[in-house]
């Protein structure tokens, strides 16, 4: 029986109901939940947002400093109005051309990480990363507070809105030299893969908050299929096919309980859910609820996101390693550092109860099927595409024997079996690909390098 959770708490795994779209629905309780998980999830990556924000605020903040000025009775610039004026264009000009220098780089950093790395780091790094974003704003706010003091000098010099203009001026040439060294270091392989992999950690954490209790699941928290016999009732996707990015567990688990029965996401979250394929299978009394209150509670878009979807996370960076292992690219250490970053995921993930696909109510009773990945289908995608594309590489043959090993000796027992089965998968593997003896052994050496480490460490925990 899975832990019994009350409805609308944070208890229920990736309930998705972050604090902002909480207040937008309060704000605005016409708006759909899913419209608003949408809305929020686009604004994350979207890079005009803070632009439009530092408008806005510039806007009010040159009211703010004209009007204030007549209280301050001190020079705080000394600058004549001829002065001023040239402190006003250049702050503009150079802040226009930061603005110029950003995108533009931003453009060119993005076609380089999506053609070496993978197209799916775009809108999950490169777009939501916060200091670009943030410096962009700022470069921006600059320039309109240096237009707006400009458009106000005449014959006399409001003081307090110059020196802002001035100390706004060398803040954002401060952050636009400190955007060129970050931006250098981020687009690094070894960096962008441990941006996803912190993310996916944290997904990790949301959607299974509790750790592995060192004793077996029953039955990895799977519903008995007697349980959910043929569907009273199917609720099919009305619209566009799109992909299953989250649904508002809490709402589900409320629905169920109300007409007291059972409602089954039929999708996993990831899924590709074509028009007119079925979004939820209702049993018992479900079958009573309402249709498009049900389709308010999936959150469907163009691409997969991560916030409710764990195995996205490893899907990115198996995708880093099998690009880097391509004859294009060829750079098998990158694919050792994606390997790194998994092999974080995958302890992280081992170490956590993996609940399975029951949510229930107050009273412990089942309401809501809703299937996540299991301990098997993380340590296939993992390994299994990795093993196959780049075993024929001594780098990745010794780094997943080491992973595989070491997760082994680390991991409860009961994570034992699938780690096991990988092992001996690799080892029929390189057989065929190594007809030297001497690279079969050296293939078979367990690096956490890769290859160049020494073989004589003593193994880690």
């Amino acid at each position: 029986m899975a832990r019994p959770t009350p409805p609308g708490s944070s208890g229920h795994r990736g309930h998705a109901r972050g604090p902002v779209r909480l207040a937008l629905q309060k704000l605005l309780p016409f708006v759909n939940w899913n419209h608003a998980y949408a809305a929020w999830s686009y604004t994350r990556s979207a890079l005009w947002v803070m632009p439009i924000l530092a408008l806005v605020g510039a806007l009010l903040f040159t009211r703010l400093m004209v009007a204030l000025d007549g209280w301050i009775s001190w020079d705080l610039t000394t600058l004549a109005p001829e002065g001023a004026r040239a402190l006003f264009q250049t702050v503009i000009t150079l802040t226009l051309s930061f603005l110029i220098f950003t995108f533009g780089s931003l453009l060119v950093a993005i076609q380089i990480a999506g053609g070496q790395l993978t197209p799916r780091i775009i809108a999950t790094t490169l777009l939501r990363d916060r200091v670009i974003r943030y410096t962009a704003g700022l470069s921006v706010f600059t320039m309109l507070i240096a237009i707006g003091a400009l458009n106000r000098t005449a014959g006399s010099v409001y003081e307090l809105l110059t020196f802002a203009v001035a100390c706004f001026g060398t803040a954002s040439l401060a952050s636009f030299l400190f955007l060129i060294d970050y931006s250098a270091r981020l687009l690094r392989p070894v960096r962008i893969v441990e941006l996803v992999c912190d993310d996916g950690m944290e997904v990790i954490r949301a959607m299974y908050p509790e750790t592995h209790a060192g004793n077996v699941e029953p039955a990895d928290g799977r519903v008995d299929p007697a349980v959910l016999a043929a569907p009273a009732r199917t609720v099919l996707h009305a619209g566009r096919s799109r992909v299953l990015l989250t649904v508002d567990l809490d709402l589900l688990v409320e629905e169920a309980r109300r007409h007291d029965g059972i409602i089954e996401v039929a999708p996993q979250i990831g899924d590709f859910v074509a028009a007119d394929e079925p979004l939820f299978l209702l049993h018992g009394g479900a079958r009573d609820c309402d249709d498009d209150a049900l389709r308010e509670a999936a959150a469907l878009g163009n691409e997969r996101t991560m916030e409710q979807d764990p195995m996205f996370a490893f899907r990115i960076l198996v995708d880093v390693a099998l690009k880097a292992l391509s004859p294009a690219i060829n750079d098998p250490t990158t694919a050792v550092l994606a390997l790194d970053q998994i092999h974080r995921l995958l302890r992280l993930v081992g170490k956590r109860r993996l609940q399975g696909e029951q949510l229930t109510d107050h009273d412990g009773r089942l309401r809501v099927v809703f299937r996540t990945p299991n301990w098997e289908d993380f340590v296939q995608v993992s390994c299994s595409e990795i093993r196959a594309c780049g075993a024929n590489n001594l780098q990745i043959a010794r780094r997943l024997r080491a992973m595989l090993e070491n997760l082994i000796r680390s991991l409860p027992p009961e994570r034992h079996a699938a780690l096991r089965q990988q092992l001996d998968l690799l080892d029929r593997t390189l057989p065929g690909l190594y007809p030297l003896e001497e690279d079969l052994a050296l293939a078979r050496i367990p690096d956490p390098q890769g290859l160049g480490g020494s073989t004589m460490r003593c193994p880690r925990t």
